[in-house]
């Protein structure tokens, strides 16, 4: 088995590799004078198992398409090279928000990502808390591996709403309601206490976010508003303020993918919210957005994905008789 992160997600990756109890493989990343590029391995793949970590967000180094056709073109390489399995371990998928049509001629983005990647001869990948499940299950025809970070989220949140406060999961729109629900019963399971639900209206069109419908009540309860990804930050932040407008005592945000884009900063630090939860899946935020760092949690994704890659490492084993490579244990 060998692991890659390309550069971009080299601390990622490597924290991947540290926890499976391997090195990262060696690889090049050359640059040419007029923005072209090739991605080649340095050692050799015949026959092996090769799992490639790259996140998928634009930054101040390289752009979402920039990485994306970096890793298409890498995933092409090695499956060049007689690599028997290539699995593309991508903590944060591009393009998944567009994955239907809600005006005539749009693009399902999702399905056309999906076809770039079995074009080049993707086995699988490995993502974590897509926006629509649904359709990216639908969409990747390889073999998926989707992993969520509610546990985690859950886990962080078991000793810091004290006993006897009422907790509440919002979900910021209807898109959000099972993700809420499904959030809400890991909550009461793992810590034995009565979460409850509530749910408010959010229409986009243009750029444009109208709704005031809400339902449930906040008044005095410790909410949890549960989203998948954060971007400018506007929903979660008229959400916070829905809240605090019904009387809620705290107010939480929690999403997996804290993108925290331009004016993030500004919507986010409003006192009607008092922490942010997110994931690492998306870089260093709190040196992106050093503004909110007083109010940031970020939690540590990469032994999931290193667990996920034990799992698909022996996949790769049982269903395409290679030769079996002994994994490290745990600890």
């Amino acid at each position: 088995m060998k692991i890659f992160a390309l550069n971009t997600s080299r601390e990622f990756g490597a924290a991947i590799a540290a926890t499976v109890g391997i090195e990262l493989t060696a690889h090049e990343e050359r640059e040419f004078e007029d923005g072209e590029f090739k991605v080649r391995t340095l050692e050799s793949v015949r026959n092996e198992r090769v799992f490639v970590c790259q996140t998928l967000h634009g930054d101040a180094t390289q752009s979402t398409n920039d990485k994306l056709c970096r890793l298409l073109f890498f995933i092409g390489a090695l499956k060049d090279a007689a690599a028997a399995d290539v699995t593309v371990v991508v903590p944060y998928l591009a393009y998944a928000r567009k994955d239907r049509r809600t005006k005539p001629r749009d693009p399902v983005t999702t399905r056309y990502l999906a076809a770039l990647f079995e074009a080049v001869g993707l086995d699988a990948i490995v993502t974590m808390d897509v926006h629509n499940i649904a359709a990216f299950e639908n969409a990747f025809r390889c073999r998926k591996e989707h992993l969520e970070a509610a546990p985690l989220i859950v886990r962080h949140f078991h000793h810091r709403i004290e006993i006897g406060r009422r907790i509440v999961v919002l979900a910021p729109d209807a898109g959000g309601v099972k993700r809420a629900k499904a959030f809400a019963e890991l909550f009461a399971d793992s810590a034995g206490r009565a979460v409850e639900l509530a749910f408010m209206e959010k229409q986009r069109s243009e750029g444009h976010v109208t709704g005031s419908a809400f339902a449930g009540d906040v008044c005095a309860a410790a909410v949890i508003i549960v989203d998948d990804l954060a971007s400018t930050g506007t929903t979660l932040a008229r959400a916070a303020r829905m809240c605090r407008e019904r009387g809620a005592a705290e107010v939480y945000a929690a999403v997996t993918h804290g993108i925290f884009g331009f004016g993030a900063a500004e919507a986010l630090g409003s006192t009607d919210i008092d922490g942010i939860v997110t994931t690492d899946t998306i870089g260093d935020v709190c040196r992106r957005c050093p503004a909110l760092a007083p109010k940031l949690a970020v939690l540590e994704t990469a032994p999931l994905f290193a667990e996920a890659v034990r799992r698909m490492a022996h996949l790769s084993c049982s269903h395409d008789n290679l030769v079996p490579t002994k994994l490290p244990t745990h600890g």
